[in-house]
C-alpha cells in the first residue's frame, strides 16, 4: 500500500509540510509507504487544451507532470498539501493539478485510489483552497478521506505549527482514516471488485437550428 503525496508549497520546510509530515508519519506506522513529489518549487506551466494527450498517452509538456504520473499510477492513494494564498491554492500546484488528472485521464483509472487534501494558512481563507483541491477527487470516483476538522493547520512558521495543536491532532486522524479507508478498499477489491463506473454519457447542450 503506497501514497504519493503532493506538496504544493514553494517553502520545502515550511507549514504545509510540517501537516504534510505529521500525515505521513501517521501512514507510515499504520503500515502505508508514502512517496512525495515537491512541487511549490518547479517551473509549472498550466494546460492549454491541445489534447495532445489523448492521442499520445501524456502531456505535450514533459516535465514534472508527466515524471508523476506513473508515481500515481501504482498510488493506492494521493495526499495534496497546499498553502493558502488569496483564499485560495498555490498557482503552480493548480496548474499541476489540471494536467496531471487531465492527461491521465485516459491512461490512469483513478476510481477508488483514496484522496485528502491538508491546507494551511495563518489565519483564514483554508476552507475554499481545501475546497479546490477536493474537487479533483471527486470528478475521479476517488473517495475523499476526512477527519475531525477541515484538514488544515494554522501558523506563520513550521514553528507556529508545533503550536496547533489541535490541527496536528487533525493530521494524524487524517492520516489513521486515511490507512483504514485504503485497506477497506484494498479488502474488498480483493473479495468482490470495485464498482464500475459508467462512461458512455457525455451531455452536450449545443443543439443545431
Amino acid at each position: 500500500m503506497k501514497v504519493l503525496v503532493i506538496n504544493g508549497s514553494p517553502h520545502l520546510n515550511g507549514c504545509t509540510d510540517r501537516g504534510l509530515r505529521e500525515v505521513e508519519d501517521t501512514l507510515k506506522a499504520n503500515g502505508v509507504e508514502v512517496e512525495r513529489v515537491n512541487v511549490g518549487n518547479k517551473d509549472v506551466r498550466g494546460c492549454i487544451g491541445c489534447n495532445f494527450c489523448r492521442t499520445h498517452g501524456r502531456c505535450v509538456f514533459n516535465d514534472l507532470v508527466n515524471e508523476t504520473a506513473p508515481k500515481l499510477a501504482e498510488a493506492d492513494g494521493l495526499l495534496v498539501g497546499s498553502p493558502v494564498y488569496y483564499a485560495g491554492c498555490n498557482g503552480q500546484l493548480l496548474a499541476f493539478l489540471d494536467r496531471l488528472f487531465y492527461s491521465t485521464s485516459g491512461t490512469i483509472d483513478k476510481a477508488m485510489k483514496v484522496g485528502a487534501g491538508v491546507v494551511s494558512s495563518r489565519r483564514a481563507g483554508s476552507t475554499s483552497a481545501f475546497d479546490e483541491i477536493n474537487k479533483y477527487f471527486t470528478i475521479s470516483a476517488m473517495p475523499v478521506v476526512s477527519s475531525t476538522y477541515w484538514n488544515e493547520v494554522h501558523g506563520f512558521t513550521a514553528e507556529d505549527v508545533e503550536a496547533d495543536l489541535e490541527g496536528l491532532q487533525t493530521m494524524r486522524n487524517l492520516g489513521k482514516n486515511m490507512a483504514f479507508l485504503i485497506k477497506a478498499i484494498n479488502a474488498a477489491r480483493q473479495a468482490e471488485g470495485v464498482p464500475q463506473q459508467e462512461r458512455g454519457v457525455f451531455t452536450n447542450f449545443h443543439t443545431e437550428g
